[in-house]
């Protein structure tokens, strides 16, 4: 098969493979992991991902005379080993910016995770990072409103935001449904959520939803005196139906609407956030499917490219996995990618799995989301790792509570109000947070209760997608 294949990879490598080239702060950079084919060399594998992710085909066509391609063409300029395997190497490639539409991450990924992908040259490719210049950054719409502004409209400071997926996610009625937003919120949480395929089933509408959800939200705010939001989910079949759930919610006045934004499309997610950044609405973003494009440590996207695509098309906050919870997680590659949701400017750190620099200008950052399988023994080592520009999401961590749900939600935040105490008096709360929870149980019942539940609680797997330095 390789032979069949032979003579056009390798006029590739003459064309694209180009290791003296001085890389432009204008172009785009991306990083795959490449598995060839047998038979097929570094170069020559490296230079066909190249010509394949943007001017190249299988052979010289008379039309290349009438361009400039050697403006146009991406260049495979360096490659690396990967650490601990012997058949999959880095291939880095620059890509001119003139290859791409101003503010449209769906054509830039269109070509570097295009045709390129089925090609048979290589065995298998993964997308392991992108450096986006600071001009694409710049012509897109990035989150609605960022982390600042949210503190602001909700008048939360110093302290990780608390949430709650209802569970059962699906099968309830919109009042018994409301019925559960409202025994969260006044237990003590920030938020409630839909959880991601709640969206208009028979069972439950989704305007009735939407109504019983903020009658909740608007009695729990009376009887707490804080600001409460639940997650509208208004992920639709088409987007004249997402705008019609989003218009509703805004209506009704609730301040929170929710985005699946891989599954609902990523053109129709970046008109929704445009659409929250004009409305005043913030713009929770769950992250549906992305195991089935990420969790392969050999091919497809990894998550961190998934997090810079979010937080170029928009959304206030996005899910991140937990590390210590029920979900997929190395803990070095999640600190990663929540720099990246956060930061302004993220230095390259291959401990991190961060392969480039990246630079987002003034775009706001992106609250990250910790959700799945959490519970409050969790909560010191959430606080530690997420820090206060986070948002904590438990769901059967708070309707799993034997008293109910504002027994749960107290809980959870009685156990993060003492995380936070014992980290600003300077306490090591990831080795002290046995002790820490201990004594916060001692004056909360509904905290001592939850953690003799849950004390036996755990989910020690082993991770399937770790950071390559990891592997040796």
């Amino acid at each position: 098969m390789a032979k069949k294949y032979d003579a056009g990879v390798k006029e590739y490598r003459s064309t694209y493979w180009e290791p003296d080239y001085k890389v432009k702060d204008s172009d785009v950079l991306a990083v795959f992991k490449v598995i060839p084919q047998p038979g097929i060399d570094r170069e020559e594998a490296a230079a066909a991902v190249a010509a394949e992710s943007s001017t190249g085909t299988w052979t010289t066509v008379w039309t290349d005379l009438l361009t400039d391609l050697d403006y146009y063409k991406g260049r495979a300029y360096a490659i690396e080993d990967v650490p601990g395997s012997d058949d999959a190497f880095y291939a880095f490639i620059a890509y001119p910016m003139d290859l791409f539409e101003e503010g449209s991450v769906v054509n830039v990924f269109t070509s570097l995770v295009g045709n390129v992908f089925g090609f048979k040259a290589v065995r298998s490719l993964r997308l392991e990072d992108v450096r986006f210049p600071l001009w694409f950054v710049t012509t897109c719409f990035g989150p609605p409103h960022g982390i600042n502004v949210e503190r602001d409209k909700m008048d939360k400071y110093g302290r990780p935001l608390l949430g709650c997926t209802i569970k059962p996610k699906l099968g309830l009625s919109a009042k018994n449904y409301g019925r559960a937003v409202y025994e969260c919120l006044r237990g003590g949480l920030d938020f409630t959520k839909d959880d991601e395929n709640v969206n208009s089933q028979p069972f439950m509408r989704w305007r009735d939803r939407f109504d019983f959800c903020q009658e909740a939200i608007e009695k729990a705010e009376k009887e707490t005196g804080e600001r409460k939001g639940h997650y509208m989910n208004v992920t639709a079949p088409t987007v004249e139906e997402m705008y019609k759930r989003a218009e509703y919610a805004k209506e009704i006045g609730t301040p929170i609407i929710m985005s699946d934004y891989l599954t609902l499309g990523w053109a129709a997610h970046n008109s929704l956030s445009k659409w929250c950044r004009d409305n005043g609405m913030l713009l929770h973003v769950h992250r549906a499917m992305h195991a089935v494009i990420d969790r392969n440590p050999n091919h497809g996207i990894n998550f961190r490219v998934l997090t810079k695509l979010l937080r170029l098309l928009g959304g206030d906050h996005l899910h991140s996995g937990t590390v210590v919870g029920k979900l997929e997680g190395d803990r070095e590659a999640t600190l990663g990618w929540i720099d990246i949701m956060r930061d302004r400017y993220i230095k390259e750190d291959r401990s991190r799995g961060i392969f480039f620099d990246q630079d987002w200008g003034g775009m706001p950052g992106v609250f990250p989301v910790a959700s799945g399988g959490i519970h409050v023994w969790h909560m010191p080592a959430l606080v530690s790792i997420f820090g206060n520009d986070s948002v904590l999401q438990f769901g059967g961590g708070t309707l799993g509570h034997p008293w109910g749900n504002a027994a749960g939600a107290a809980a959870n935040r009685v156990a993060l109000e003492a995380c936070v105490q014992a980290r600003n008096e300077g306490r090591e709360i990831e080795k002290e947070g046995k002790d820490i929870l201990i004594n916060a149980a001692k004056h909360s019942p509904e905290l001592k209760i939850a953690m003799e539940t849950w004390k036996e609680i755990k989910f020690e797997f082993d991770t399937v997608d770790k950071l390559d330095t990891q592997h040796r």
